[in-house]
């Protein structure tokens, strides 16, 4: 069996499923909250199925595929059914509406686009609004007369969703075409020539690393001559305190050449200092970069 065969055989079987009346349907939701009763739970979904599939084809012309959205509306039929209070004298298609809305709202939303079409309530609601609102406005300008500019358009279907203007432009923006390829051509006329080709490239170029890396083993050989000129004790310090991954403490170093937390600091500033003084007679290039 195809997939849209499975598909049809499944909203066939939903829209035969039974009609629940509201004292069956509280049981079987007092049944799911307080027992946790499985049985229960599908029948109570699988008779309001018809009413999720129903919701996810008001949604097929945002493409997602039919399947895909039943199975979203499922979801949220579920979700409602897990949070539904029996108690509160409502009835649970009532309230399972909003559940299925939301659960395909925000599958459409992620599927939309690769790039995030948006995640707050006002961005929610431009997305599945602002087209309908715009087409009305520009309808009612029509008729009395009204020339709108797209910036006064913009600020009208702000103020009729409720949303900031700006959220109006970014959707605007969003909606007015859909993803490319950064591997497809820009035109005919390109002879093939990519979007991709067009990107700034960020990374370091080839020149920039190999002098990058000859001043950096220039700049060790300096230090590691610097280093021979210590006596035994200075370049132990020197390595303990600058060239560890996580530098010793003074005191730590004190306490174990038996000195003070002082005379460490001392002795570590008498070999910074004749350090510099050597790297100033190999170059004066170092001696600039170091002051």
């Amino acid at each position: 069996m195809t997939q849209t065969a499975a598909d049809n055989a499944f909203s066939r079987n939903a829209m035969r499923a039974e009609l629940l009346d509201a004292e069956t349907e509280q049981k079987l939701a007092r049944a799911w909250r307080d027992e946790r009763d499985e049985k229960s739970l599908h029948r109570l979904i699988n008779a309001y199925m018809r009413l999720a599939i129903s919701m996810a084809s008001k949604f097929r012309r945002y493409g997602a595929p039919m399947n895909d959205l039943i199975q979203e509306a499922g979801l949220g039929l579920m979700k409602a059914a897990d949070k539904f209070d029996p108690d509160r004298g409502v009835r649970f298609s009532t309230y399972a509406v909003w559940w299925i809305k939301a659960s395909i709202q925000d599958y459409v939303m992620r599927n939309w686009s690769m790039v995030r079409t948006g995640s707050t309530s006002s961005q929610k609601s431009l997305f599945f609004n602002m087209r309908r609102v715009q087409a009305r406005i520009e309808r009612e300008a029509m008729a009395d007369g009204q020339e709108l500019d797209r910036h006064q358009l913009r600020q009208l279907i702000a103020t009729e969703v409720g949303v900031p203007l700006h959220d109006v432009e970014m959707m605007e923006g969003r909606l007015s075409g859909s993803d490319y390829s950064l591997n497809a051509t820009q035109s005919s006329e390109d002879e093939g020539r990519e979007w991709i080709d067009a990107l700034e490239d960020t990374g370091p170029q080839a020149a920039d690393t190999v002098e990058t890396a000859h001043d950096t083993d220039q700049v060790r050989a300096w230090l590691l001559e610097a280093l021979t000129r210590l006596n035994e004790r200075e370049r132990f310090i020197v390595r303990e305190r600058k060239l560890r991954d996580e530098p010793r403490t003074l005191e730590s170093l004190g306490k174990e050449l038996s000195l003070s937390k002082e005379r460490v600091r001392q002795l570590e500033a008498a070999a910074f200092q004749k350090m510099r003084k050597t790297l100033e007679s190999e170059s004066r290039e170092v001696h600039d970069f170091l002051l």
